[in-house]
């Protein structure tokens, strides 16, 4: 049984013809982009509240998660490249090893 990991975001279907592993690796290429760009949005100051909000540690918890979905929803609409950048290196590196 394969273990379900929190924040593995959605899966690619697996069409027919289309190699299982080429469909995790392009499932892990989407949310290396999408940890990345969480990072970059942080850096940017996206989804720091002002004081007069006053949410206090619990409102800084889930600004990331919001940040990280944010970026997830980015990588599914095409995000900037480096997932299918990532994916042709790691099926490169997949298909050397076999």
């Amino acid at each position: 049984m394969t273990p379900i990991l929190p924040n593995a975001g959605p899966a690619t279907p697996v069409l027919p013809g289309r190699d299982a592993t080429d469909t995790q690796l392009r499932d892990a290429a989407r949310e290396l982009e999408a940890t990345f760009l969480a990072e970059m949005l942080k850096s940017a100051g996206l989804g720091e509240m002002p004081d007069a909000f006053g949410g206090g540690p619990g409102e800084e918890q889930f600004a990331s998660y919001l940040r990280m979905e944010q970026a997830r929803q980015m990588t599914q609409a095409g995000g900037i490249g480096l997932a299918e950048t990532l994916f042709h290196a790691l099926k490169e590196r997949a298909d050397g090893a076999v």
